[in-house]
């Protein structure tokens, strides 16, 4: 008995002593966390940066793709250089930023080699290279740049530049170094996750001094990095630049989409500037002028810019007044008793009043809709009438961010009965005497660009859309396309009623408030115009603005365009829209001689009339409005980066 326990206390041991050899084996043969914990001083994590991805048009051409660049690394220690001006010559710095660079390389590192010269082109490396082999402690490493060769949609597309302390600071999962480069604004941030790729890491073998010694373990721990998704858009290059060429000297935006699907074939905010200019390394030069340029071209006004909506509003007021039970496309108003002038002759119905933009007839139905739910007191029937008048626009998605896939949308301001019970110092002490502007687009309503064009499809659509989207796939289309760009979202205002305003803007077009030459043949443009009104407040002009969709029947693009201080929305407005319908539908302009016309027109104000704004002039009344509004109307901003670009407010157009 005694026997066998000293052969199992010895088993034991034996097993013990086993299980101790087995994990010194694995700890110091098979394990490299110890050797990797022991190597950190010798040893340097590299990370490598992917190639971004690229962006294309819906017809595969490029919008942005990569250039390879150099930046130009120095080693202080190794510098020896015996003419200072002969090089900063060869290298095109002054000697001040000589010596700034110079001084903060040896602040970090006398024998690491830290960045000297960022993004050199091919040509400036080439001028360079040979020169290089005189200056020792000068290295080039080979890089990328975004490059833009549209030379468009620049406001759109956003720019990548380095990531700022507050966006380091701001991460919620560590992923970006002082340094990196980042998308800023636009699809570039928009996508930024899914462009920016996967990063690689490498580590190499470094003596005491930090000097490069290659690859530690011949890559064997090395990983590679992944290039980022190439985005595809919906943009229409060809489209998009011949609108870009229609707006030169002028001042807004133009915005078009499929209606079917939601996706934004042309997209110009104007003046634009070339995308190029904030992809070198001259980007803090050319930002700062940007900055100071008068007309704002870092503003994107299709998504950022507020505009009073003027008559195009009219649409929704008809839709919603007709399933409300208020309006029928047989009713008839005159002038009389209307406190709003009007150009037309009166005594229309629904068709002929969208056809020729009656003010009159549209006060009518929205006071008929405001009073239509039988409450005697007026000061409750406004604000039970406004309440509903407000929840019926909102479905069209009014006073709220759509959702489009960019990171500066203002949602705009569609008023509610409480924000008038704020603006009068309480309740019932407003009626519809005080909101009766909002009936022609104007008063305290600020629509962007983006809402219109999406109000034009809504219509095309015969009630319904999809959220306006740039994306078309990521890789390839229809793949990565987010689920919210998908869902239709319905109006609730019936087919039947979209007829009658539909027959209206077809006649708008083909003999209403339209120029005739924009009437273009074969594209069957339906449409309306509007006119903002901005004269008023010191300004010569009122803006011009006009949306619709063509055909009338199977539409396949929808078009809203703003010009700023043009005027008469007929004019203007609708003549680019009508262009853009064209070369969309037709690939190319038969309309020569509007095509002449509106790239012959300029409508840009002085450059030094932008600097302080101008005060209302008290001289003149206007007629239009007979009772105070609760918010002053504002002139047209020139702030950089307001929170809209707000155009005054007035009797809406035609």
């Amino acid at each position: 008995m005694l026997e066998n326990r000293k052969y199992v206390i010895i088993g034991v041991f034996c097993l013990m002593a086993l299980t101790y050899l087995a994990r010194l084996f694995y700890l110091q043969v098979l394990d490299d966390t110890y050797s990797l914990g022991a190597s950190k001083n010798s040893i340097k994590r590299v990370i490598e940066i992917p190639y971004r991805g690229q962006i294309y048009d819906r017809n595969n051409q490029l919008l942005v793709y990569n250039t390879p660049v150099y930046d130009l690394y120095v080693t202080p220690k190794k510098v020896n250089i015996s003419d200072t001006t002969a090089f900063c010559r060869l290298m095109d710095i002054t000697r001040s930023d000589f010596d700034s660079i110079m001084g903060l390389a040896q602040n970090y590192s006398a024998v690491k080699p830290s960045l000297f010269m960022r993004q050199l082109s091919k040509e400036d490396f080439a001028r360079i290279q040979d020169a290089l082999v005189d200056y020792q402690g000068f290295e080039p490493v080979i890089s990328s740049m975004r490059t833009y060769p549209a030379h468009t949609m620049a406001n759109a597309l956003g720019y990548v530049s380095e990531i700022s302390k507050k966006q380091l600071d701001n991460q919620d999962i560590p992923y970006y170094r002082q340094g990196d480069y980042i998308g800023h604004n636009g699809l570039e941030e928009q996508y930024e996750e899914q462009l920016r790729g996967k990063r690689g890491v490498k580590f190499v073998m470094q003596n005491v001094r930090g000097v490069n010694k290659g690859p530690w373990k011949n890559g064997e721990f090395d990983t590679l990095a992944v290039a980022g998704d190439n985005l595809i858009t919906g943009i229409d290059v060809d489209v998009q630049q011949y609108a870009d060429s229609l707006m030169k000297n002028k001042v807004g935006a133009v915005l078009a989409i499929e209606p079917a699907t939601g996706e934004i074939l042309v997209s110009v905010s104007a003046p634009t500037y070339d995308p190029n200019l904030l992809s070198s390394r001259y980007f803090s030069k050319n930002y700062r002028a940007l900055i100071k340029n008068p007309y704002k071209p870092l503003i994107n006004r299709p998504v950022m810019a507020s505009y009073r909506p003027g008559s195009t509003f009219k649409l929704i007021q008809a839709l919603i007044a007709q399933q409300q039970g208020s309006l029928l496309p047989s009713t008839v108003y005159g002038h009389a008793g209307s406190p709003m002038r009007c150009h037309c002759r009166g005594g229309n119905n629904l068709r002929g009043a969208v056809q020729n933009s009656c003010n009159p007839y549209f006060y009518y139905v929205f006071r008929k809709f405001l009073y239509f739910n039988g409450e005697h007191n007026t000061f409750k029937a406004s604000a039970i009438g406004l309440r509903q008048w407000h929840d019926m626009a909102e479905k069209f998605g009014i006073g709220a961010r759509l959702g489009v896939d960019l990171p500066s949308e203002l949602k705009g301001n569609l008023p509610t009965p409480e924000y008038y019970d704020k603006a009068y110092r309480g309740a019932l002490r407003w009626k519809f005497s005080n909101v009766y502007s909002l009936s022609i687009g104007e008063g305290e309503l600020l629509i962007s660009p983006l809402k219109l064009v999406n109000l034009a499809a809504t219509i095309a659509n015969r009630g319904w859309y999809i959220t306006p989207h740039y994306i078309k796939g990521l890789g390839k289309v229809g793949v990565g396309v987010p689920e919210e760009y998908k869902v239709r979202h319905e109006t609730g205002i019936d087919y039947k009623y979209y007829l009658p305003v539909i027959d209206g803007m077809r006649g708008a077009v083909a003999n209403g408030t339209v120029t005739p030459l924009a009437n273009i043949a074969g594209i069957d443009l339906c449409g309306k115009t509007g006119t903002s009104q901005n004269a008023k407040y010191g300004h010569k002009f009122d803006h011009s603005i006009f949306i619709g969709f063509a055909p009338m029947n199977n539409p396949k693009i929808a078009v809203a365009v703003f010009v700023e201080n043009a005027g008469w929305g007929g004019k203007a407005a609708a003549s680019v829209a009508a262009l853009v319908a064209e070369r969309y539908l037709k690939r190319k302009t038969e309309a020569k001689k509007l095509d002449e016309i509106v790239k012959a027109s300029n409508y840009l104000p002085p450059a030094n009339s932008l600097l302080t704004p101008k005060k209302p002039s008290p001289a003149k009344k206007d007629t239009t409005q007979k009772d105070p509004k609760p918010v002053q109307p504002k002139p047209l901003m020139t702030a950089i980066q307001p929170k809209a670009v707000t155009a005054t407010v007035g009797m809406g157009g035609n």
